[in-house]
């Protein structure tokens, strides 16, 4: 084990507009098999907010098992061989069964999959096409599903957790990252050494294939149901030729039907392994005995047999521009895509720093679009660097009686002014003065702090969060310039624009009295809400009944609307015994 303390610094604004810092000691641990270990220690809180990232996200994957990595978040949280069964034995023997029915049903499957390519049948998934066998083998894979049921012990991970007072378990996958968090007792935490160490050493991915089905209801969820999910996710098929971040983290439909559980063991096998792996506590808590706890837990996984590989096709050089036109149950709006810089590119924090001068009410594209011209609601630039490629998003929504292509026109004019127009040294370290002192507000947070340390070590390591600030205070009016006429060219940008789709339905009259971007809000929320059960809309009826008490008078009557909504929908979803 070698151990590394480094400094994080804590950018503040100061009255003269530089940037103090403040420095926290982070004290960074390397175990034996390549798992890395920060250390935070912050006395006087009684919990400690913990978490590990495998650095792993979609853009590992590759055509045919894309959404697998998200899959992976669904199926960590199953259990181990001591945690979420009744009987590890019985379960394991029940899951190699299930597997081989599988097996079986595929052979099943593909034969209708060639009919229906062959346009022999319309649907291969229309049961009434199956055939005796298989569907025998539906009726057996069932049954099986229904003995392991018996055998559950459903959500005991987050049981055993919730039990011993930890909150806030979850995780989150994203193109180059999944991470899994938890706010424990300082007094718990050999707990959750032992409890992450357990499902990395011991995972037993139980009901994997009925995880599928729920993920696949997420992906219906998130994309299929709503005003403009499937667009934009068009959209970035689009924008993104040949780089895999043009599929969904969530994966394509086709392919998360047919991930097998052996392609998913060998995803994680290779990239699950400890030396792909880093941990953060910050807290109250004794860094040697965490140390102690982290040699004796985490210390126990195998390194992997190889490094796991890196994504390895690279977007082309985009040669003309792209459009896409789109009607949806939305307000006209625009969005324009250029392709930029990833993350930790010397043009980053030029970008960066110019997306925080076009944002907020105070920025350039509110008081030019909204205020001034009034082509616009609402309107937000800003530059996305992720970990091998990255984009500079700009979106504006039209204002009544105004298209969209009036708000995309004012849009380029902006980006005009910032190519001849040097940025007035005043507005540029306003700028930068509110960054830092974001920054700041925000690290003081234990788990945000936490989350930012495991995802800045996914891209270039954790040393980044006290070394990238000085290079934003740095960047110069020139800077803003030269990167504004590199990478903001036609031949460079895509362009998605959104008309309102013509509808039969009368206008809901509850929406009368919100603002555009209120209304656009709620009719987002319409679709999601109409595919909840009974027990989903209680958990967001409470949720929104504690919002209520906390939203600016401003927002109450949209807080109001949405629960009127959840309430009709739980009295619809109990009505049908959802």
């Amino acid at each position: 084990m070698r151990t590394l303390v480094g400094a994080l610094a804590l950018a503040a604004a100061c009255a003269g507009g530089t940037a103090a810092a403040q420095q926290v000691p982070v004290e960074e641990v390397v175990l034996d098999n390549g798992m890395t270990l920060l250390l935070l220690p912050r006395p006087g809180d009684p919990n400690v907010a913990a978490g590990w990232v495998a650095k792993v996200g979609s853009v590992y994957e590759r055509p045919g098992i894309t959404g697998v990595a998200h899959l992976f978040e669904h199926m960590m949280f199953k259990g181990t061989a001591a945690i979420g069964t009744r009987n590890i034995e019985q379960d394991l023997q029940i899951i190699a069964q299930l597997d081989e029915v599988k097996a079986a049903l595929r052979v099943e499957e593909a034969a209708l999959l060639e009919a229906e390519r062959l346009g022999r049948i319309e649907d291969a998934g229309d049961p009434a096409h199956r055939t005796e066998r298989h569907q025998a083998l539906m009726d057996r894979f069932e049954a099986l599903l229904a003995q392991q049921g018996d055998l559950l012990i459903k959500e005991d991970f987050s049981r055993i957790y919730s039990g011993q007072g930890a909150s806030g378990m979850n995780a989150g996958t994203s193109y180059d990252f999944t991470l899994y968090f938890v706010n424990v007792p300082a007094n718990k935490l050999e707990l959750w050494f032992w409890m992450e160490s357990d499902r990395l050493l011991n995972p037993v991915f139980r009901e994997f294939y009925a995880e599928r089905d729920v993920v696949h209801e997420e992906r219906r969820l998130r994309i299929d149901s709503t005003p403009i999910g499937r667009f934009q996710e068009q959209f970035e098929a689009l924008f993104w030729q040949s780089s895999p971040y043009g599929w969904p983290v969530v994966g394509w439909p086709s392919d998360l039907e047919g991930i097998t559980r052996g392609e998913a063991l060998a995803f994680f096998d290779l990239y699950y392994a400890p030396n792909n792996l880093a941990a953060a506590l910050v807290g109250d808590f004794d860094p040697a005995e965490a140390k102690a706890l982290a040699e004796r837990y985490f210390g126990r996984l195998p390194r992997g047999d190889r490094l796991p590989p890196q994504p390895r096709t690279r977007e082309m050089p985009q040669v003309s521009e792209k459009r896409m036109l789109a009607y949806a149950e939305t307000n006209p709006q625009v969005v324009v895509r250029y392709h930029s810089v990833p993350d930790g590119h010397v043009d980053e924090p030029a970008l960066v720093v110019l997306g925080q001068l076009l944002n907020d009410r105070t920025g350039r594209l509110y008081r030019a679009l909204v205020e001034e011209e009034g082509v616009a609601t609402r309107a937000s630039g800003g530059q996305s660097g992720f970990k091998f490629e990255g984009m500079f998003e700009l979106r504006g929504t039209a204002a009544e009686g105004h298209a969209p292509e009036e708000v995309e026109q004012a849009l380029y004019a902006e980006m005009e002014r910032l190519k001849t127009e040097p940025v007035d040294p005043r507005e540029l370290q306003k700028v930068k003065n509110q960054n830092a002192a974001s920054t700041f507000r925000q690290l003081q947070g234990n788990f945000f702090l936490m989350y930012s340390l495991l995802m800045r070590d996914a891209y270039r390591g954790w040393e980044t969060i006290n070394s990238d600030p000085p290079l934003y205070e740095a960047v110069t009016a020139d800077d803003i310039m030269r990167v504004a006429n590199t990478y903001f060219e036609p031949e460079n940008r895509a362009v998605a624009v959104y008309y309102r789709k013509a509808s039969d339905e009368a206008p809901d009259p509850r929406l009368a009295g919100l603002d555009p971007e209120e209304q656009e809000q709620i009719r987002q929320m319409q679709a999601m809400i109409g595919q909840l059960n009974a027990e989903q809309i209680g958990q967001f009826i409470e949720r929104f009944e504690q919002m209520s008490s906390q939203a600016p008078p401003e927002n109450q009557d949209m807080v109001a609307v949405v629960l009127e909504l959840l309430r009709e929908r739980r009295a619809a979803a109990e009505g049908d015994g959802r």
